[in-house]
């Protein structure tokens, strides 16, 4: 299972995420959910970078069990736009594929 953590501060800004696990939903390759979720995440830091400017400390494993952790993401409304976009689209798998992905924001 994919596991997708959000952490906010006390203004609901997103001030890093954590992204770990395989979703498991197919053969490696072929497996839809882990295709959207690394195509929204990679998205999001790319957007950060390239069309905000924001240099974001990100951390990486695709060795050990999948691991993508971003922290210094931003408080800037763009930031925060692009972020929440990567939370809403999250929600929106895990509403479809319940038993591959789940996410939490926490405080």
């Amino acid at each position: 299972m994919i596991r997708a953590h959000f952490t906010l501060d006390s203004n609901r800004r997103i001030t890093t995420f954590t992204i770990t696990g395989h979703a498991d939903a197919g053969p490696y390759g072929q497996d839809i959910v882990c295709a959207a979720v690394s195509a929204l995440a990679i998205s999001t830091v790319n957007g950060l970078e390239k069309l905000v400017k924001v240099a974001p400390q990100v951390e990486s494993d695709n060795q050990n069990g999948g691991l993508l952790k971003a922290s210094q993401l931003g408080a800037d409304h763009d930031s925060q736009l692009l972020l929440n976009t990567l939370l809403n689209g999250l929600l929106d798998i895990q509403e479809s594929y319940p038993d591959n992905i789940e996410v939490k924001m926490l405080n």
